[in-house]
């Protein structure tokens, strides 16, 4: 009996990270969908230089995400702003 409850309280407490881990991905995607959104409305011609290497630097690390995490944040994001709009 003691392992039967060792067993549920597992888990219980791995369905309360999986709880957690999804909740922060939601709020990462949130985040990668409109710095997406960003980088592709920015214009590099008006941009200072340090403005200019910082989104190089965000579009790098976008362009490195798996395709489908990105099409995730972006339709995220895409469906907020229809919201709003």
């Amino acid at each position: 009996m003691p392992n039967t409850i060792l067993r549920a309280q597992e888990v219980s407490m791995i369905r309360e990270e999986m709880e957690i881990l999804m909740s922060e991905r939601q709020f990462l995607l949130d985040a990668t969908g409109a710095a997406a959104m960003f980088v592709a409305k920015l214009d590099s011609n008006v941009l200072p230089v340090s403005a200019c290497q910082a989104a190089k630097i965000l579009s790098r690390s976008l362009n490195n995400l798996p395709e489908e995490t990105l099409q995730d944040a972006l339709e995220k994001v895409k469906s907020v702003t229809a919201v709003r709009a």
